[in-house]
């Protein structure tokens, strides 16, 4: 298989009449999918083969035609969430530099004014274009599997998104073998939580694709109503769970399962932060014969490169990140690159394979700082994920935290994870989160919990030497979160402005 478009032809042969995605009152057929996909992919592919396409709306099953369009036609996409700032549109505009723009009517009037120079189209317009075979072959035989599928923009430390470039190559083998371990099959009904320009739901699309699922996308505003959430998990049915830890912290936070539980649930698959143990284990209470895995792995390296299955029957101090997936080599290099092959030692995770991505689109200076050549003999490019971990005695891999987030404080070297670590083991803290104000050399820590912060700092001077200490202990209702599901730091730093 070389080509993702093989999943879901696969599934419309078998499958075709079966329910592919749901979008609360909206449905479609394997069949319908296939055929409106071609319908815009046999636009698409008569001026753009092998071109950056812009996909401007929020996600949803006509987003999912767009992507699958794309792909058809022999391109690329690039989702582009219509309510980011201005100035961020216009960065990825000038990243991406695609001719093409496919939107809906919502956003038709406002995609109109971002891309002048571009074509925009509307979706309910290229579903209604008559299928090209010609075109669709053609684009389908002049098909490498190298070539690019997606490109997902994060943040970049110079203040421009960075576009990660993943190649089909590296989609198929990681969900062949994802589907294939944690044995996901036709009759999942599988929630997707992730924005589409996230890569978590890279797991959920093309999983169902896979094996002939049921995509049911969970509409963004029932992350804020817990009840609402479980009663649409629940009314759907839901199997499976590929979420961010904050939106599983968000529904136990509030104590959404003493209101409802979400029974039909088989497995719960998490990623993007650490799981408190405090949370995980409501989970598990509610859910006894559910399975628990933990994920890890940055988007260059497409979704994740580790994976953990939770036992039920260990106390953990510390959930590790796993092991490597099949196909995929993970290390660990020391401050002078050399790799560490003694366990409990610290060093910088490190993946190559297949699933190493094409880089940084349109951005070749960040790219080569860390996508590069590990050996001197052959061209063996790794991805370096300035993360910090080690392998314990069971070799599995134990993250420790970011080198981003490893300061200099009092000339101390110190991991705000292992402050955050300490606050959550304190009885009524609910989420913690340790910033540093380098400017200020001051550390501030937010917390979730029903306790007086003097008590915190009590508790911390228990556990922690007076260098790590934070200079200010703060109280929020709720932890702010990115679109992506992750705590927003940077939100938390203009609280202390």
């Amino acid at each position: 298989m070389i080509n993702v478009v093989d999943y879901l032809e696969n599934s419309i042969n078998i499958y075709k009449n079966k329910i592919a995605v749901i979008e609360e009152d909206k449905k479609i057929t394997y069949e319908s999918l296939g055929y409106l996909s071609k319908c815009v992919g046999s636009y698409i592919g008569k001026d753009h083969f092998n071109e950056p396409i812009i996909i401007f709306m929020d996600k949803g099953i006509d987003t999912l035609i767009a992507f699958l369009g794309t792909v058809y036609a022999g391109c690329f996409y690039t989702l582009i969430n219509p309510l980011l700032p201005e100035v961020r549109i216009n960065q990825i505009k000038e990243v991406i530099n695609s001719k093409l723009v496919i939107t809906n009517e919502d956003y038709f009037t406002l995609a109109s004014s971002y891309f002048k120079d571009c074509e925009v189209k509307l979706i309910s317009d290229l579903k209604e274009a008559k299928i090209n075979e010609d075109v669709l072959l053609n684009a389908y035989q002049n098909h490498l599997d190298v070539d690019p599928l997606y490109v997902n923009f994060t943040s970049g430390s110079t203040g421009t998104p960075k576009g990660v470039v993943i190649s089909h190559r590296s989609v198929i083998d990681f969900i062949d073998h994802f589907t294939n371990i944690f044995a996901f099959k036709q009759s999942d009904i599988i929630a997707n939580q992730a924005p589409f320009d996230f890569d978590v739901s890279v797991k959920d699309i093309y999983s169902s694709l896979k094996v002939g699922a049921t995509l049911v996308i969970v509409p963004k505003k029932y992350f804020s109503s817990p009840a609402s959430l479980l009663d649409y998990l629940c009314d759907n049915k839901v199997t499976t769970l590929t979420w961010a830890v904050s939106a599983l912290c968000l529904i136990t936070t509030f104590h959404g399962l003493d209101y409802k539980v979400p029974t039909t649930i088989e497995k719960v698959l998490f990623s993007g932060e650490v799981m408190p143990i405090k949370h995980l284990k409501m989970w598990m209470e509610k859910l006894p014969q559910t399975t628990f895995v933990n994920l890890y792995g940055p988007t260059e390296i497409t979704c994740n490169c580790l994976y953990y299955v939770i036992d039920r029957n260990k106390e953990y101090d510390c959930i590790p990140i796993g092991r490597p997936f099949p196909n995929e080599r993970v290390f660990l290099l020391d401050d002078k690159g050399n790799i560490i092959k003694s366990k409990s030692t610290i060093g910088e995770v490190c993946v190559s394979g297949t699933c190493v991505g094409l880089g940084y689109y349109n951005n070749e200076e960040v790219t080569k700082k860390n996508f590069v050549f590990n050996n001197k003999n052959y061209l063996e490019l790794i991805y370096k994920t300035g993360d910090l971990a080690y392998l314990d005695e069971d070799d599995n891999y134990v993250f420790v935290g970011r080198k981003d987030f490893q300061i200099k404080y009092q000339g101390h070297r110190i991991e705000l994870e292992e402050i955050d670590k300490a606050v959550m083991n304190i009885e009524g803290v609910i989420r913690s989160c340790t910033i540093f104000d380098a400017e200020k050399e001051r550390l501030y820590t937010f917390f979730v919990g029903d306790l007086d912060k003097d008590i915190i700092t009590s508790d911390l001077r228990k556990v922690l030497p007076t260098y790590m200490i934070p200079s200010k202990i703060i109280k929020v209702d709720v932890m702010p979160l990115t679109k992506n599901g992750k705590i927003d730091r940077s939100k938390l730093k203009e609280e202390v402005k």
